[in-house]
């Protein structure tokens, strides 16, 4: 079987905190890919490579490199403002709701275009500040799906918490949760007691997986995360099946 092509794409340059680990989290991904023989990765940490067609930086055409076109699927880490015009916006939701291609993103994707609706339909939430940080109980919703299957039922894990907002679960396959059991603090806007840090979704054709464990560098090497990461891709590669089944 022909190895799948996956861009990992991790535009940077707006975000408010430029994340040490993110160089780390893409050359796993690119491990990942080639230990497993599932997908060869293509690095870039501009954005040029949101096109169907190869771009230069000013827009011009390329006579080649990575793009839209053959790829399988995007391993993404925006952060904030990422620049896309209106034709690049355009053309990676057909990408992911036309092309039936894959995207999966961590922790910092979630600030990314606030002011791009589509985007946050895309993702599946938005990012509302991570109130909690360091160590926390993690509840597995996802015992059957590839991405958290290998999870305990609840475990301790240390992170940075990304908290999202304009989510629905009649939407989201919700599969790692924040036990707030016990827990305050006047920034969680959670009144439900519902965080998720993980789920999985369907966006048109496409799949989509989001897992906000990523923060640190640290985090890429703790194998438990190296295979949620592995099982969600080879999902929203399709190398894999699960059914998305939202829940309460």
């Amino acid at each position: 079987m022909a190895r799948k092509r996956v861009l990992a794409w991790a535009d940077t340059r707006n975000g408010q905190s430029q994340h040490e680990s993110m160089g780390h989290a893409l050359a796993i991904i690119e491990r990942l890919g080639y230990d497993s023989g599932m997908w060869d990765t293509f690095i870039r940490t501009d954005s040029e490579i949101i096109s169907f067609a190869p771009k230069k930086t000013d827009g011009t055409p390329a006579s080649g490199g990575p793009n839209l076109a053959m790829a399988d699927a995007i391993f993404y880490m925006g952060h904030r403002d990422v620049p896309l015009d209106d034709e690049q916006k355009k053309e990676l939701l057909a990408f992911v709701k036309d092309e039936g291609k894959g995207f999966v993103a961590a922790h910092v994707a979630l600030t990314s275009f606030e002011t791009w609706p589509e985007f946050g339909e895309l993702i599946g939430a938005r990012f509302d500040g991570h109130p909690i940080t360091g160590r926390g109980t993690i509840i597995n919703e996802g015992g059957a799906f590839p991405a958290t299957k290998h999870f305990p039922a609840t475990f301790e894990f240390n992170d940075e918490y990304y908290q999202p907002k304009e989510y629905s679960r009649d939407k989201l396959d919700v599969l790692l949760r924040l036990d707030l059991t016990g827990v305050t603090n006047t920034n969680l806007h959670m009144p439900d007691g519902d965080h998720p840090l993980a789920w999985a979704k369907t966006y048109g054709k496409g799949r989509v997986f989001f897992g906000s464990f990523a923060h640190d560098a640290a985090t890429w090497d703790i194998r438990n995360v190296q295979i949620m990461y592995l099982e969600a891709m080879k999902w929203a590669l399709g190398l894999t099946d699960a059914p998305v089944t939202p829940h309460p």
